[in-house]
């Protein structure tokens, strides 16, 4: 793998530094590295954490030296991580747009020069790549927003956001995981929770993964939301090409 290094960041991580760049190839670089990692069971390895370049291998000193675990990661990011092989998991949420859960979407739509049924369509249309997570617990950072749909900020915050609500902030849109402030602007909301910390694994996507949005109607949101409150409701994915 080129361009990439290894160095220190701290007493208990090291920093893996890929192409300094947003893309696609380099996330996917990214995500490859992860699964390697993974394949070599190394012990003493606590956490990995992706970023947009990076990857921050945290570890715990008591358990494996720095020294060794610098030669191993160094030793990995030599290899082959065959990232056209890895498999693009598409995520399918389900957005009921508009509404009072799409307070703004007609201004998206004015900002645009597209109609609200056209901003709902290009919006749904593709899939976007997960950067990294970050922010709050699951919140995903996404790629690929046409640039059309870009949208400024609201100039005063809201104070609450409802958990699942999707919005636009300049050039990125997501889901908010949590009630939280926030200032982007919110065209619909999902009744599918990215963060539920009673699961296992509270976190529902990953780096490297990706999300299409399917509108939905406001019925059909009741009755997933009546689900998922059952936790009789699993959320679909597919591969991608």
């Amino acid at each position: 793998m080129e361009k990439v290094r290894v160095v220190a960041a701290g007493d208990s991580a090291i920093l893996i530094l890929f192409k300094q760049e947003i893309s696609e190839e380099v996330n996917r670089a990214i995500s490859a590295t992860v699964q390697l990692i993974k394949m070599q069971q190394i012990e003493g390895i606590v956490d990995m954490i992706p970023a947009y370049a990076s990857l921050l291998v945290e570890y715990n000193p008591l358990v494996i030296r720095y020294e060794e675990l610098y030669k191993r990661l160094h030793s990995i990011v030599k290899m082959d991580t065959q990232v056209e092989s890895l498999e693009k998991k598409i995520w399918e949420i389900p957005v009921c747009y508009g509404g009072e859960f799409g307070p703004d979407l007609s201004f998206v739509a004015e900002n645009s020069g597209y109609s609200v049924e056209e901003v709902i369509e290009r919006h749904s249309r593709d899939a976007y790549l997960i950067y990294m997570l970050g922010f709050l617990p699951g919140f995903t950072y996404l790629g690929g927003l046409e640039e059309k749909l870009h949208t400024k900020r609201l100039d005063n915050p809201r104070l609450c956001i409802p958990a699942g609500s999707v919005g636009i902030g300049g050039s990125q849109t997501g889901v908010y995981p949590v009630d939280s402030p926030g200032g982007w602007r919110l065209i619909g909301k999902t009744p599918v929770k990215m963060y539920d910390p009673t699961k296992p694994d509270p976190i529902l996507t990953r780096a490297g993964e990706y999300i299409r949005f399917c509108p939905i109607s406001l019925k059909e949101y009741r009755e997933i939301e009546e689900a998922v409150a059952k936790d009789e409701y699993e959320v679909k994915w597919y591969k991608g090409e």
